[in-house]
């Protein structure tokens, strides 16, 4: 698996090996020892799936506070989205700097999501399947979330007038946000 990184100190983009033949292709989606190998070591507890049936659905910008805090393995099984982390930790130097890729089934790439980032995607393509591993449990008392389009963080989304769910559409801007890690 070759490990990227991007400008955001933690945050990577994972691209498996991928052996392609006249069925189909195989790979391995995620392998702790290989992984670890490169210094990147997570204890991924729990497998969440999204699907949006829409094109220009945008879930996030998400993430929880400790002790609950979520890193993040992020992939699509199928379909394309713009996916995004944002740097919510107020210590860090790229604090409020964001990192946006295309991650799709045909490109198989994946995004590490450390602790102490937001988390958000946007579908570009109708019944886009999202799959990812978190290393901690989920907990509605500790979940929050950042507004997509806050203007301090000038994310370039792909849609100006998205499809949201109640709750992120509610969502406060960052520098009204909670971010203890």
């Amino acid at each position: 698996m070759k490990i990227i990184h991007t400008k955001l100190q933690g945050v990577y983009i994972l691209e498996p090996l991928v052996y392609e033949d006249h069925r189909g292709f195989f790979m391995e989606s995620y392998n702790k020892q290989s992984l670890e190998k490169s210094g990147l070591e997570y204890n991924f507890v729990q497998d969440n799936h999204s699907l949006s049936t829409e094109a220009s659905v945008i879930r996030g910008l998400h993430y929880q506070l400790n002790p609950k805090a979520q890193s993040k393995l992020v992939r699509v099984g199928s379909g394309v989205i713009w996916d995004v982390v944002v740097d919510i930790r107020p210590e860090s130097n790229t604090f409020a700097q964001w990192f946006g890729i295309i991650l799709s089934e045909k490109n198989k790439r994946q995004v590490i999501v450390p602790k102490g980032f937001a988390h958000g995607f946007c579908t570009l393509v109708p019944d886009t399947s999202v799959l990812y591993k978190v290393d901690e449990y989920y907990d509605p008392d500790l979940e929050r979330g950042i507004l997509w389009n806050d203007p301090q963080l000038n994310i370039d989304w792909p849609v100006s007038n998205p499809i949201l769910s109640e709750k992120d559409s509610n969502l406060p801007l960052l520098k009204h946000a909670e971010n203890n890690f």
